[in-house]
């Protein structure tokens, strides 16, 4: 249960922040601009603390940081700046002829105090992408990082209120109980990415004040090795972003679909990409994991699989490290099939034929992403149209989301609701319809009683 101060201190903020929306200071495009630059500015001069508060969150290298964290942030932030006055702009719509004379738009209003809850595994990307949208859209906002990296969640809260307006944001640390307690002050939107568990769990809260949310979670992400594909890229570039924070990444390939005529030639090539691009060359053994309890759950995803371990295999959840492992046939409702691995784990399962692939795929849970490598602009075609998924990505993995200009998000159990670039604007904005009528003209045929010849006129114009 939260306590006293804790209560008073999410209730405080809030409230604070309520009566910054209210003078309107947030609401000029200008201000937005200043609050995005400063955004920018952070990232750029806070990057060594925040790689620093990765390698001790994480042990993930400065360059990964990088690449993860600090890139598409900043990618973000300047896509923002770059396009913020067009996604603010007004749009003329037509009108029927009921409405005439009179012209309707539509524009965008910032929703108030929105609150992002952020994740662990990519714990700035994931908490300050999110808040580009709602500087960009004009709110204030509440980030609420993740408890299970302390040092970035403490990096941010250091960093947030030294080089954006105190007034309009806050950083709010703790755990759960922290973030039911935000919840239950009635925000204006809530953003969470994390698992679907949690996710339901937000939801639940957010229903009690009709809060709307948006929810990114994870899934499955399946990758389809055709017949035809480049095998060599295929497995570097499954291992690469598979290697990537110790595939702890929502969207990292989770398991592999190979068709049988290739399989024998493709899994040599995939063992070497792992080998060639781990960190020590030693086939990417004792990877760093968040916690122990992860590992420990990646640990048991490795028992009665009912496969065979090609590659890896060992755990030390006491030291959080786990090999990447490659295992070969699972049994589809093992663990390691069912769940979502997050991890350096990976199936690798035999499939005749690409439409035997795309029918495993669509009995499971629609994934957060899905990923086909072929020559093949007609089978490339056909998994877009059959596989449902929040993305599809052909000849690559997990490259969609550097993507301003992309919507990013789930569908069903992968989440709900999108963002980056515009649409993390619209994401924290209100569409407000607009309707400007004259007095004058005023028929008085439009109003009652009607005879027969009004009726007939009424029915034409409405």
């Amino acid at each position: 249960m939260p306590t006293t101060e804790q209560h008073a201190s999410a209730a405080a903020e809030v409230a604070r922040l309520r009566d910054t929306f209210a003078t309107g200071a947030t609401r000029p495009l200008d201000w937005r601009l200043e609050q995005l630059r400063a955004l920018e500015l952070m990232l750029v001069e806070g990057e060594d603390a925040i790689a620093a508060a990765l390698a001790e969150d994480l042990g993930r290298p400065a360059n990964d940081s990088f690449l993860g964290d600090i890139a598409p942030t900043l990618a973000e932030v300047r896509f923002a700046i770059k396009h913020l006055r067009s996604w603010a702009r007004p749009t003329r719509v037509s009108l029927p002829l009921s409405q005439f004379p009179g012209k309707a738009w539509y524009d965008y209003e910032p929703l108030g105090v929105v609150l992002v809850i952020g994740p662990w595994n990519y714990p700035v990307y994931l908490t300050l992408g999110p808040l580009v949208g709602a500087i960009a859209a004009g709110n204030c906002a509440i980030l609420k990082p993740s408890e299970h990296t302390p040092t970035a969640a403490k990096v941010m809260a250091d960093l947030v209120p030294k080089y954006l307006d105190a007034d309009a944001f806050a950083v709010l640390l703790g755990g759960p109980d922290v973030t039911q307690d935000i919840l239950a002050q009635g925000m204006d939107h809530a953003f969470f990415t994390g698992g679907p568990d949690i996710g339901k769990a937000v939801m639940t809260a957010a229903a009690a004040h009709l809060t709307p949310v948006t929810l990114e979670l994870g899934g499955k992400c399946p990758a389809l090795i055709a017949a035809d594909a480049d095998l060599e890229v295929a497995a570097r570039r499954i291992a690469w972003t598979k290697l990537l924070n110790s595939g702890q990444t929502c969207i990292a390939p989770d398991y592999v679909l190979v068709e049988a005529s290739v399989r024998d030639d493709f899994i040599p090539l995939l063992r070497k990409a792992f080998t060639d691009l781990s960190p020590q060359g030693d086939g990417a053994r004792n990877l760093p994991i968040v916690s122990q309890r992860h590992a420990e759950r990646l640990s048991r995803l490795l028992e009665d699989h009912g496969g065979e371990v090609l590659h890896g295999g060992t755990t030390s959840p006491e030291h959080r490290q786990v090999d990447l492992t490659l295992v070969l046939d699972p049994a589809e409702d093992s663990s390691l099939m069912q769940e979502e691995i997050f991890g350096p784990l990976l199936p690798i399962v035999t499939v005749e034929s690409a439409e035997c692939a795309m029918a495993l795929i669509n009995r499971g849970p629609k994934p957060l992403a899905a990923y086909v490598f072929s020559s093949s602009r007609a089978l490339i075609d056909k998994f877009r149209h059959e596989v449902p998924a929040g993305a599809v990505v052909s000849n690559h993995a997990a490259m969609h989301v550097l993507c301003p200009s992309l919507p990013f998000g789930g569908v069903g159990n992968s989440g709900m609701g999108t963002y980056h670039g515009k649409w993390g604007f619209e994401t924290f904005s209100h569409r407000k319809s607009h309707l400007a009528r004259a007095a004058r003209p005023d028929p008085r045929l439009v109003y009652p009683p009607y005879n027969r010849l009004t009726q007939r006129l009424l029915r034409l114009i409405f």
